[in-house]
């Protein structure tokens, strides 16, 4: 599939200058790029739901702290005032 993307003059550079850093393909390197951003996103994503979910399960079981209690065990951890 053949794609056109426009980079800012920066960018361009940029890449241009990783792809001759690295001897590769210019083409080569922004698939790899792409591919890897990509895939970090979706680990991320995933990562953020199962968080999530997780916290939603606690509070259903009842698994949580008051948020006065977590605000006084931060400020005592952290040597923060209670202002």
């Amino acid at each position: 599939m053949l794609l056109t993307i426009t980079l800012d003059p920066i960018t361009e550079a940029q890449l241009l200058a990783k792809a001759e850093d690295q001897g590769q393909d210019i083409n080569t390197l922004a698939t790899q790029l792409l591919t890897a951003l990509l895939a970090w996103e979706t680990q991320e994503t995933e990562a953020a739901i199962a968080g999530i979910q997780q916290g939603l399960n606690d509070f259903e079981s009842g698994n949580f702290r008051n948020f006065d209690d977590f605000v006084g065990e931060q400020q005592e951890k952290h040597g923060l005032s209670d202002q």
